[in-house]
């Protein structure tokens, strides 16, 4: 299958289980999630993908999590961020477009603590990036780092959420 930026609700209804897989671990690499929503297909609607989406996500547990954050580009990184958004930089495009416009050091604080981070928690830090800027991404970064493990899986589920439904949207024909 050749891997579309975006699909009809009912071309996504129509592909076959394998076909559905790959298409929903654009949106995110957890393979519980991923399965789980070519599993609950056909979606009458969008609003039933999204409530779906969340459900199946909150059946995740934490090594669901971690799956699904090991396939996020590190903040900053933007070497690390075209090597692994190769395959999905139609639905991933732009999401750390304010990481990118920004100055050499802020970009180096980002990586800097990211390092820090992925140190104390044994993965990168996660968050929703669309829209922020890389100094309102170091903030939540350094405000995040001193968290307990359990407490950032937690916060950094809560984003991964929030970009699949973003990728959701990007990825699936509404009108």
């Amino acid at each position: 299958m050749n891997l579309q930026k975006t699909l009809s609700l009912q071309a996504l209804n129509d592909l076959d289980s394998s076909e559905a897989e790959q298409w929903f671990s654009q949106c995110c690499a957890a393979p519980k999630w991923f399965k789980g929503m070519a599993q609950a297909r056909p979606f009458s609607d969008f609003d039933t993908v999204i409530q779906s989406a969340q459900e199946v996500w909150q059946q995740c547990a934490t090594a669901d999590f971690l799956s699904a954050f090991e396939a996020h580009p590190m903040i900053g990184d933007v070497n690390s961020l075209r090597k692994k958004y190769a395959a999905t930089k139609a639905i991933a495009s732009n999401e750390q477009q304010g990481a990118t416009q920004a100055n050499e050091q802020t970009l180096q604080a980002l990586a800097d603590a990211n390092h820090q981070y992925l140190a104390k928690h044994g993965f990168i830090f996660i968050i929703c990036a669309t829209g922020l800027s890389a100094n309102t991404m170091l903030n939540a970064l350094k405000q995040r780092i001193d968290n307990n493990t359990k407490t950032e899986i937690q916060l950094a589920a809560a984003q991964q959420i929030k970009i699949t439904l973003l990728r959701l949207e990007k990825g699936i024909q509404t009108s």
